[in-house]
This record gives structure tokens, sequence and C-alpha cells, in this order.
């Protein structure tokens, strides 16, 4: 029988995650307290500093609760309604990376979560993108899948937002 498992280190999983971090906190910074809470006029977007601080969010709740097992507190909901500054997302981005080392010290990739009873709410969805079982690994590369598909949404959106002319909501 093959063995299909990949060795991906601690450092390797941090580098992307923050390539990923730090690609947002720059569109935010591009963006400025004047544009980071605007949003397109198209029905479903979401600003550039909601999109990152649901990045936070998700990756700390994923990372944090379901591997590490730490208490984590999430209202998904109000993650798409949050506004604030530049230097208030960057302070939270910051902050989650400095927890994210810690956080994934000890991941074993094969090893079940640390919660899975919080994946209950999911149940629907797991079994819809036919995941039999979470296992740490996978809450992973979940989490960087959460972040690269955000990276490009907010890459988009800023680009409408810096195109003069663009149909924009205010907050």
């Amino acid at each position: 029988m093959t063995d299909n498992r990949m060795q991906i280190t601690t450092d390797d999983f941090l580098y992307f995650i923050n390539c990923a971090l730090d690609g947002m906190v720059r569109i935010v910074e591009e963006l400025g307290d004047d544009r980071v809470n605007l949003r397109p006029n198209i029905p479903g977007t979401n600003s550039p500093y909601a999109i990152l601080f649901h990045c936070v969010g998700c990756t700390n709740y994923w990372v944090g609760a379901l591997i590490a097992g730490r208490q984590v507190t999430r209202d998904r909901d109000a993650e798409f309604r949050a506004q604030g500054t530049v230097a208030d997302i960057r302070r939270a981005v910051r902050a989650l990376q400095k927890q994210l080392r810690e956080d994934i010290t000890h991941v074993q990739g094969d090893r079940p979560l640390a919660y899975p009873d919080a994946l209950l709410p999911l149940q629907a969805w797991t079994k819809q993108q036919g995941v039999p079982q979470w296992s740490q690994g996978k809450a992973l590369i979940h989490a960087y899948e959460e972040l690269a598909q955000h990276h490009g949404q907010m890459e988009i959106t800023r680009d409408i937002l810096m195109h003069p002319g663009s149909d924009v909501i205010d907050k």
C-alpha cells in the first residue's frame, strides 16, 4: 500500500498563511481609511475591512479552537458587517499571526480535532464537501483555502473601489 502523506513543516504552513494575510493587509493599506469600509454596489459583496475581519475570525476559529483547543467566541454574521480603520485590522492580523505560531506548534496532521463537536453546525457542509472526518491537517488546509479565496476576492474588490466612477456603497 502506498503512503500518500506529505510532510509540511510548521514554517512552511505559516509562510503561506502569512503571505495571504500580509497580502490582504497591503490591500487595506493601499485603500486607506477612506475606502476600506466601502463596498462595490454588487449584491453579496463586502468591504475589504469586513472580508479581512472575517478571515481573522475564520482562521482563529479553525486553527485556534478546532486544532489548538482554545476557547474562541465567534459571530460569523457580524464579521461581514465589521467596520474599522486600517490600523485596527492591521493590529488584529498581527495578533492572529503571533497566535498562529503557538496554536500549531503541536499539530499532527492525521490527529482528530480538539473540539470535533464544534463542527456539528457544519455537518451538512462537511457531507456536501465529501469530507468524511476532519483531522488537524484538513482543518489547516481549510484555513488556508479560506484565506486564499478571500485574498482574491479582496484584490477584485480593491480594483473596483480604486476605479474612478465605480458605483460603491458607503458602509
